[in-house]
């Protein structure tokens, strides 16, 4: 069934229109005397090698416009401002009138504009008009026009960044693009006509040389090559967000996301009434049914249909034989493969003989597909009733508000700097959980001033450094802890991921006695970053947008490079879920846990999920740095004490340090 076509978002498109000035604002800001130099080099050579081949028209074609002062006048508005008009009025029309066409308007123009300005970069030429030897005549200058070399508005502007001839390419691009979207020969005929009259006053101004037109169909033909090939192919181009968790998956760090719930005691559903459900409502859901297609390093992945679903593969059973524990080893098995990625990405296994006529249901699904609140909202198909989780009202900070907090999030993200190194990490995973009663959770965060989000960092926080109090050592004295952050609206899916991380580092070494109170009160003055929207926003501007401009080996290369212990130890998350009491197949659900894939190089993803009245907290490690059953029993001690009654103490009574620690 064909997706309806989504508008753009405005604050979206117009942050990526400042990233690509700020791009030609820094190849701008490279000006010095030996860069004038060789543009003036490069601007000889090229009329030089025009004349060579008796190309050279400039000459004639200043001449005969530089004494007709209204048409110079007349010619230099044209350069000036008849490109720009053209391809913004392009612009505004397809998001308007045609956003099935954008996402190809869009990138074309960006990979255009792009190519040309690596090629100012690498071979910055001078325009003729200010060679004085070449003997032009400079109507630019001389006519004063407004919004043109000659006038002080744009005076400071880049002015070796003759090859190639953007005015003659964006006009070009212009007519390529509608020629793509309409038939109608006058609309054709108008815009060829632009595209000659602009080719002809770049060289009669003596702002271009022939060449430089000539030259600027190669970036217009690869830009609309490349935006054709990434929006006409059958399927649909991975959003570099989602791309981002195959680019950092590996063998070992699989990057599933998921749940694990546990059913009510008594009679199982049999694995034949589980594919029906599956095949009824979650085999339906789009991605379900899609695999990925990735035909080089050079293209980003796309989904297309992979026929029908089989779901004996995708549907299946285990037994345990060794209650909870072996539950335990075969979520931690689960976590170590990688999923094929000729299917559709995503499982569901039912474990059986967890408890007595107990079975455990779960559900991965690649992070590529969904974040965590997009995998609860594709587990309800298996559930019932129907619910919804409450979501943001889709109100924000406008256009300019937004762009401002981006500016300020991406300056703040700067000066975050790394994490301390890790000892060496392994390829194999361990799982455990923990649960508790969530309105006891609540008062018990609430008691104290802090939230349950602040809570549960603090309880992973304290279980790293009681277990594996070695890897301070390591950390430089904190544990940095990536934080998701939801910026999911009404609007949007449950596929795709609709999350920022943000980074907090809490302090570990050297605080000897401090009560968990106190470390949860250090954590509560460190979250005030969590409610400050702009680091979120501009991780989720980076991911979505910035790296849609990098090549994909490029985006590859920075997914590795910051998705793991050299920018942070571990990730927590907290998640909400539905109130209500929902069946599996009829059963009653039990206990559910969330399912978070560890991040290569880290000790720990510690989800939290509120789910009809618990709180289920789900512990994924890398067994070489943290032994996940210690950290689960710690957390259990804790929440207990935390939750216990008013007779039983609880604050100021578990040193960190000093205490003797928990193994395994």
């Amino acid at each position: 069934m064909q997706q309806p076509v989504k508008r753009p978002v405005l604050w979206h498109q117009l942050s990526l229109g400042l990233l690509l000035f700020a791009v030609y604002l820094l190849v701008d800001s490279l000006e010095s005397p030996g860069r004038r130099a060789a543009a003036d080099a490069h601007g000889r050579a090229i009329f030089d090698f025009e004349q060579r081949l008796h190309l050279d028209i400039e000459h004639a074609l200043n001449a005969s416009l530089a004494p007709h002062h209204v048409l110079a006048t007349l010619a230099n508005y044209e350069y000036a401002w008849t490109y720009i008009l053209s391809a913004v009025a392009l612009l505004v029309w397809t998001t308007l009138r045609r956003p099935d066409l954008w996402p190809l308007t869009r990138d074309s123009f960006v990979v255009m504009n792009l190519i040309a300005f690596a090629t100012f970069w690498l071979y910055p030429v001078t325009p003729p008009r200010l060679l004085p030897e070449l003997g032009f005549i400079d109507t630019v200058s001389r006519g004063q026009t407004v919004g043109s070399w000659g006038s002080g508005l744009v005076d400071s502007a880049n002015q070796l960044a003759a090859m190639p001839s953007l005015h003659v390419g964006w006009a070009l691009w212009v007519s390529v693009v509608l020629a793509r979207i309409t038939a109608r020969r006058s609309v054709q005929v108008l815009s060829a006509v632009h595209v000659a009259l602009t080719a002809y006053v770049i060289m009669a101004t003596a702002n271009h040389y022939l060449l430089d037109a000539v030259a600027v169909v190669i970036p217009v033909a690869v830009g609309v090559k490349l935006a054709s090939w990434a929006h006409e192919t059958p399927g649909t181009v991975i959003p570099t967000c989602d791309a981002f968790f195959l680019q950092v998956e590996s063998t070992g760090a699989a990057q599933h996301v998921g749940g694990l719930v546990l059913l009510a005691p008594g009679n199982q559903p049999p694995i034949e009434q589980v594919r029906a459900l599956v095949r009824d409502g979650l085999a339906r859901m789009p991605r379900m049914h899609q695999r990925l297609d990735h035909r080089s390093r050079w293209h980003r992945a796309r989904w297309v249909e992979a026929g029908d679903v089989d779901l004996d593969w995708h549907v299946t059973e285990r037994r345990s034989g060794d209650g909870m524990t072996g539950l335990r080893r075969i979520m931690g098995e689960l976590a170590e493969q990688p999923m094929p990625r000729d299917r559709p990405l995503w499982r569901v296994v039912m474990v059986r003989d967890v408890e007595p006529e107990t079975s455990a249901l779960v559900l991965l699904v690649h992070h590529a597909i969904a974040d965590g609140i997009g995998t609860v909202l594709h587990s309800f198909e298996l559930f019932e009733p129907a619910v919804s989780l409450p979501l943001p009202d889709g109100k924000g900070p406008g256009v300019l508000q937004r762009a401002a907090a981006v500016t300020v999030g991406l300056a703040q993200l700067a000066t975050d700097g790394g994490a301390g190194r890790l000892p060496p990490s392994s390829l194999r995973r361990a799982f455990d959980v923990v649960d508790v009663d969530l309105e006891q959770v609540r008062r018990a965060a609430a008691s104290r001033g802090a939230r349950v989000t602040d809570l549960v960092i603090a309880l992973a926080v304290d279980a790293v450094h009681s277990v594996a109090p070695e890897l301070t050592a390591h950390t430089r004295g904190k544990l940095r802890v990536s934080v998701p952050m939801m910026v999911r609206t009404p609007d949007t899916t449950a596929e795709g991921n609709a999350t920022a991380a943000v980074m907090l580092d809490v302090p570990l070494g050297g605080r000897a006695g401090q009560s968990f109170d106190e470390l949860l009160a250090e954590v509560g003055r460190r979250t005030g970053r969590l409610r400050r929207p702009t680091r979120a926003m501009a991780s989720r501007f980076v991911m979505a947008t910035g790296l849609r401009l990098l090549p994909e080996p490029w985006a590859d290369w920075f997914a590795r490079t910051v998705y793991g212990s050299r920018f942070f130890h571990a990730v927590v998350s907290n998640m909400p879920g539905p109130t209500e009491t929902l069946t599996f197949c009829g059963r009653g659900t039990h206990r559910t846990y969330p399912i978070l894939p560890v991040a290569p190089g880290t000790p720990l993803s510690l989800g939290a999920l509120s789910w009809s009245g618990v709180l289920g907290i789900s512990l994924a490690t890398d067994p070489a740095l943290l032994d996940a059953s210690s950290a689960a029993a710690r957390m259990d001690e804790m929440l207990r004490r935390l939750t216990a009654g008013p007779d039983e103490p609880v604050s100021g009574q578990r040193p960190l340090e000093g205490e003797e620690q928990a193994r395994a």
